[in-house]
């Protein structure tokens, strides 16, 4: 890197913040794009997130705000997007500036619906970015504890480790450890596979299953997810390490989970509906489920995926979720 290179977030939400007040911790000045323009005025006025962290004061100094998302992509060589998969391809539909030659990470944590593509995928394939150019965040690391500067890790993968690295240093400071990777495929996967597993824990919680049952729950959820990101790309990896095992075990047992939350709505008898309207958060695990069901079904071969099945067929097909989990407790081990 021959020049210190200038970094901007896509999005407004509680990660998006969370990663906003890492790298305010070692640059000078931070682009951010978010679309509500109430979202912007609130920040240069009040110093902080109306709607998510709003703990967090920032100095207006180190923030260049934008509703314009071609201006902050203009100005930041590294491009950082935490925009939920859902939402991710109308907001890129803005997006007119060629981003070929930008450093782009993706801290987005599903599948690109339109496209049924990995987010860094989606870039290389529609905007032309090389993959030495893409790089991945996980975690174990809740946004709220970011807020609370609790110690919290986070893996940063990339097929360049010397990218890999300059982004790790960035987001790094006392309260945050990185790492490196160069699995940036299993390491999305990963990311959006957990989140699937999180409702999983929820649905098992609202329906009144205990802690016994949830440590057999999640052991399986690491080993179907081995098996399925193992299908979808080999590679030598260790499964146990954190960005995979941690990332899964913080998101299905926190109170922070926003997917387990979701989940434990639909465990309780909300409709699917009724509990994403209920939250002010995005579930990515929702949209994921989808994603990873139609994934499996592509294959010629189907992996085993008996607690993803279990997850769509309540989220998807109407399923009664005591029912549905009862069968699946008879297919766990």
């Amino acid at each position: 890197m021959n020049h210190e290179l200038k970094y901007a977030v896509f999005g407004a939400g509680s990660w998006a913040t969370a990663i906003v007040k890492m790298l305010c911790e070692n640059l000078n000045e931070v682009g951010w794009y978010m679309r509500s323009v109430y979202t912007k005025e609130h920040l240069l006025k009040e110093q902080h997130n109306p709607n998510y962290l709003s703990s967090v004061e920032f100095n207006l100094n180190q923030l260049k705000l934008s509703n314009d998302i071609n201006e902050i992509a203009s100005y930041a060589d590294v491009l950082i997007f935490v925009i939920p998969s859902a939402f991710m391809h109308s907001e890129l539909e803005k997006l007119t500036l060629d981003i070929s030659d930008k450093i782009v990470v993706s801290a987005v944590k599903g599948i690109i619906p339109e496209s049924g593509l990995l987010v860094g995928e989606h870039f290389n394939e529609l905007y032309k970015v090389p993959f030495e150019n893409i790089a991945v965040i996980a975690g174990p690391c809740h946004a709220e504890e970011v807020a609370l500067e609790r110690l919290s890790y986070l893996t940063i993968s990339c097929a360049d480790p010397i990218k890999a690295k300059e982004i790790a240093k960035q987001l790094s400071c006392d309260y945050i450890k990185t790492k490196i990777s160069d699995d940036i495929m299993g390491t999305e996967y990963a990311v959006m596979l957990k989140n699937i597993y999180a409702i999983a824990a929820g649905i098992a919680h609202g329906l009144g299953y205990g802690d016994n049952f949830q440590s057999v729950l999640m052991s399986n959820a690491i080993r179907e997810m081995r098996r399925f990101i193992k299908k979808m790309h080999k590679m030598k990896r260790n499964i146990n390490n954190s960005a995979y095992l941690g990332d899964l075990l913080v998101t299905g047992y926190s109170v922070f989970s926003r997917n387990r939350m979701f989940g434990n709505m639909i465990g309780k008898g909300y409709t699917v509906k009724s509990a994403q309207m209920e939250m002010s958060m995005i579930a990515e695990g929702y949209y994921a489920t989808k994603s990873a069901h139609l994934l499996n079904k592509k294959n010629k071969k189907k992996t085993k995926l008996p607690i993803i099945d279990a997850v769509y067929e309540i989220l998807y097909e109407g399923k009664d979720p005591k029912k549905t989990f009862k069968k699946l407790t008879e297919k766990l081990d």
